[in-house]
């Protein structure tokens, strides 16, 4: 990639830097009491014999910038696997430079490539310059769905006995 902006697959060599961009996220996003993950939760996630992610970080001249990590999908409606982008992340003295735009079309050829039909994604109400970025490539804003969650107490309350 030209200006030094390079995208490269995540190694078993990059947990502890990709959790620590974790971080970084969760901080931006209000959000550090959520982190309840380890570093070898993450690494099992994604190398070990059960992968169930991938990841990719983005350099600039040999600096880290930013990472993605997503998981694979499925789609009733297209009856095609999709991806979903749970983390799309730029270090803040790196934004501008394109490389969120890089991560994301880096994600997108994946699944082009692997023959998906979709890369979907959520992103805060309050970050518009994060909406208006995603707008001005063509995603679609699907205000008319919600995302619910189950997790602790009320995951186990629902699994029942």
């Amino acid at each position: 990639m030209s200006g030094g902006l390079r995208i490269r697959d995540a190694e078993p060599v990059d947990v502890e830097l990709i959790f620590s961009l974790i971080v970084e996220l969760a901080d931006y996003e209000r959000a550090m009491e959520r982190v309840i993950g380890t570093p070898g939760l993450l690494s099992e996630s994604l190398f070990g014999d059960d992968r169930v992610a991938e990841a990719v970080i983005a350099e600039i001249d040999g600096e880290t910038a930013g990472f993605a990590l997503w998981f694979r999908t499925f789609s009733t409606w297209l009856c095609r696997p999709g991806l979903w982008l749970e983390d799309l992340y730029v270090s803040p003295e790196q934004r501008r430079a394109g490389v969120g735009r890089a991560l994301l079309a880096h994600v997108a050829r994946i699944a082009v490539e692997r023959g998906y039909g979709r890369v979907e994604w959520s992103a805060l109400h309050w970050t518009t310059l994060a909406l208006d970025f995603y707008e001005a490539l063509g995603a679609e804003r699907m205000h008319e769905w919600q995302v619910h969650r189950l997790e602790g107490d009320a995951l186990a309350r629902v699994a029942g006995p």
